[in-house]
């Protein structure tokens, strides 16, 4: 039987319950909002963390969910207090949301340890934001539950399912070859994303909110609800009720959360043939809750279970079509003999028991091993590559490559900025071929900074026109998860802190083998040292400002870019009252 808190037990109740002058000015400044005394006093104060911003379209109707998340808040008994946090929005945030994953990890860590708050409901979906958040949450080890934003409607252009992100890269292809019209093109941007949430592909959003559902950390099943649905308000409200519970019952991340929780996420991660990014946020994501997690862990995983969700980028489907086939759940019993069945869910239940009775309605759109939409031996969620062009390794999404060029040996067109790439790769004389390995470097975590999504480096314009759809494409940044393509990503360590992909220069012999899981450029260790006697950092432009900041402690792809003064759960105490 859980044992229940004492309401003197309570982080509110340093602020709240004491006689002395902080106490009532405490009391007071909450009655100044209008509070009548009996509506907060001697009950849990519950923190809504809202990443809602009208610069943020996934996130527009998060300040509704808010409000859902207050019923069911008030009907527990509890007290809701909503609190703004930065919406890491993508598409609008320039150079990169990533650049600021960290800040909201920050906020969230910070906004629930500075006030009175026993528990917390994070409202969250798009790419940055569920990492982000949870980082935070793991980091200030209170009870909490992730409200995910959910996935945007199905889009459609002229009979055609238009998946956002995945499609847009498509069309764009298309009309730099010439296939389709200017006119097309503006009428094909008012029509494919029909509603607010996140990417209805499995992008990074919906692999990183499936993640967190699948490690416990949501309602179960929480990640599949469409944004619009009338489901989904139901769900943050049910998140207000079960989250007083919580804090009742003292159920904080530490006791959901070990390396078999994260296992758990891997599952769902490479069943959903998910997004390489999530690499980069599960090994900082673990490191917060002081579990060691590698790129070789998932790797693991990756060579045990095949992409079996039919949605874009891998496959057919959209995510309202996952949703109605039966969601996670459904494909979480599926695999679940490489779940572990016995770890503990926000919703007081084990995850075996959550997927127990779990019905899938299309197994064409939620398939199993049998019938996997691509076989382990066509190609990975997640391979990792080593080297000596990344010898602490690189990634890449070998499902979503064309196999052909997954041994393939090639030479180099090497860019140190995205600018002078695209506008050479669009010239009609550029020297390429299909063959041809392009390279853009400075595009890490230092470099850029922020590591933002520019390694779905484009095929030359010259090579679309001629039907070409995919090369081999390297880069220290990262890439959609909305996108596709033979590209190696997260290259480790990057060029800006003297990777070797700082060394590799036109021409060079790139081999690419990803059977035997190596990336390396044919150049001999003699020249390779002469080239790095030669080599100079380039010069970082931030002297002030939180890019200043980043540069100097963020580590690398292949440590999860947090922070070093972050990472790792060492506790901080709670603040001082006088």
């Amino acid at each position: 039987m859980t044992t229940r808190k004492d309401l003197s037990e309570l982080r509110s109740q340093r602020w709240f319950a004491s006689d002395d002058m902080r106490g009532f000015a405490h009391r007071q400044r909450t009655q100044q909002m209008g509070m009548r005394r009996e509506e907060f006093m001697g009950r849990p104060v519950i923190g809504i963390i809202n990443t809602w911003s009208e610069m943020s379209p996934c996130h527009s109707h998060l300040r509704d969910r808010a409000e859902a998340v207050k019923r069911g808040v008030w009907q527990a008994g509890g007290y809701p207090v909503e609190m703004p946090a930065l919406s890491v929005g993508e598409v609008m945030v320039k150079p990169t949301t990533m650049l600021y994953r960290n800040f909201l990890a920050m906020e969230c860590e910070e906004l629930l340890r500075s006030h009175p708050i026993d528990g917390a409901v994070l409202l969250g979906g798009c790419d940055k934001s569920t990492p982000g958040l949870l980082m935070g949450a793991f980091s200030m080890d209170i009870p909490v539950i992730y409200c995910p934003a959910g996935p945007m409607s199905n889009g459609q252009w002229r009979g055609i399912k238009t998946g956002a992100g995945t499609h847009t890269k498509k069309y764009w292809d298309e009309l730099r070859a010439g296939n389709i019209t200017k006119d097309d093109w503006v009428d094909l941007e008012s029509r494919m994303t029909r509603s607010a949430g996140t990417c209805n592909t499995i992008g990074t959003a919906s692999t990183m909110t499936s993640i967190a559902d699948a490690m416990g950390m949501t309602l179960s099943g929480a990640s599949s609800i469409p944004a619009t649905d009338s489901g989904h308000p139901r769900m943050a409200s049910l998140c207000g009720t079960r989250i007083v519970e919580m804090v009742w019952e003292d159920l904080k991340p530490s006791d959901i959360l070990n390396k078999a929780s994260f296992e758990n996420g891997l599952v769902a991660y490479m069943a959903l043939g998910g997004s390489t990014n999530a690499a980069v946020h599960l090994v900082a994501m673990a490191r917060r809750a002081g579990i060691d997690l590698t790129l070789d862990d998932m790797s693991a995983m990756a060579a045990k279970v095949p992409v079996a969700a039919n949605v874009f980028p891998s496959g057919e489907y959209l995510m309202e079509d996952f949703y109605f086939a039966g969601g996670l759940n459904a494909l979480l019993r599926k695999f679940s003999h490489h779940l572990d069945l016995s770890r503990p869910t926000v919703n007081g239940k084990t995850i075996g028991e959550n997927i127990a009775n779990a019905d899938c309605w299309n197994d064409d759109v939620i398939r199993d091993e049998s019938n996997p939409v691509v076989p382990l031996s066509k190609g990975k969620t997640l391979e990792v590559l080593r080297g000596n062009l990344a010898p602490n390794g690189a990634v890449m999404k070998s499902s979503a490559a064309n196999p052909k060029f997954l041994k393939h040996v090639g030479p180099a067109i090497v860019f140190d900025d995205p600018a002078t790439m695209n506008k050479t790769l669009d010239r009609d004389d550029v020297e390429v071929t299909e063959d041809t390995v392009i390279i853009l470097r400075n595009a890490g975590p230092v470099g850029a900074p922020g590591m933002p999504e520019w390694g779905n480096l484009p095929i030359p314009k010259k090579l679309l026109k001629q039907g070409v759809r995919d090369m081999v494409r390297i880069c220290d940044g990262r890439m959609s998860g909305t996108h596709y393509g033979t590209c190696i990503l997260h290259v480790s360590p990057e060029a800006a802190v003297g990777g070797p992909l700082a060394l590799v220069k036109t021409s060079d012999l790139i081999e690419l083998d990803v059977v035997a899981g190596t990336i390396n450029m044919k150049v001999s260790d003699e020249e390779l040292a002469a080239r790095r006697a030669e080599w100079k950092p380039t010069a970082r432009i931030y002297e002030r400002s939180f890019a200043a900041l980043y540069q100097q402690h963020v580590s690398q792809a292949d440590q999860g870019c947090d922070f070093d003064f972050l990472s790792g759960p060492a506790k901080v105490p709670d603040p001082v009252i006088f």
